[in-house]
């Protein structure tokens, strides 16, 4: 009889042992995975096709269902046509699909616009061809996005404030480049004249007004 009293003891106790035992720990939760999307354009347009309004609504959708994502919409453009006028034309369209995405129920604050021009092409082709699939814009939805300053918004205001630093550090030099530039800026040329104004701040070690950042949103480090 003892014995058996023994036995029952000690079975409750490994019992009551292993139900003490604290749970597993839980899996750490998966990153969410960054899913693109692309859209080709006419040469020489920024207008979208139904096709391409049809994949803007599936990358808004998809933003939807993270919850918290990030969504970066870059612009590209073919060899057709002038370096400085395809870099305006890739920041038109990645425009216009930030448009459409905005009125597909994304938040504007959750979209980053970047254009690349003819640098980064999908065809490489010699300068001056004519390739439909460099005519796009790449759209990445992703928890690791990251939006771009306030600042570049406005190119009039951003131009105007590197002109401003430029002759706040430059007021004793006449620098015809730079001079053009800012008049190229007034004129609404920004696609010229911001470049070489940022070029001339970055030379002369002068803090850009967003540091960090180039126009249009590009994360740029500065030389040592």
């Amino acid at each position: 009889m003892l014995k058996k009293l023994f036995l029952a003891f000690a079975t409750a106790s490994i019992v009551a042992a292993c139900s003490s035992e604290p749970p597993p720990p839980a899996p750490p939760p998966q990153p969410v995975q960054a899913t693109s999307f692309m859209v080709f354009f006419d040469w020489d347009r920024s207008n979208l096709s139904q096709q391409a309004l049809t994949t803007i609504q599936q990358a808004a959708d998809s933003f939807k269902a993270t919850g918290s994502a990030r969504i970066t919409a870059t612009g590209h453009a073919d060899r057709s046509g002038p370096e400085n006028y395809n870099m305006a034309l890739s920041l038109r369209r990645a425009n216009a699909v930030k448009d459409a995405l905005i009125r597909d129920g994304v938040p504007a604050g959750a979209i980053q616009v970047i254009g690349k021009g003819e640098t980064q092409p999908l065809v490489p082709t010699p300068d001056g061809v004519r390739e439909p699939q460099n005519r796009r814009v790449e759209i990445v939805v992703g928890a690791g996005q990251t939006a771009a300053p306030a600042i570049f918004a406005d190119p009039a205001a951003y131009c105007k404030a590197l002109s401003d630093k430029w002759r706040q550090y430059r007021n004793n030099q006449v620098d015809q480049n730079e001079a053009a530039a800012i008049a190229k800026c007034e004129a609404g040329n920004y696609a010229e004249g911001i470049p070489v104004l940022e070029d001339a701040h970055i030379r002369a070690k002068i803090p850009l007004p967003s540091p960090g950042y180039r126009w249009p949103g590009r994360p740029f480090t500065p030389p040592a």
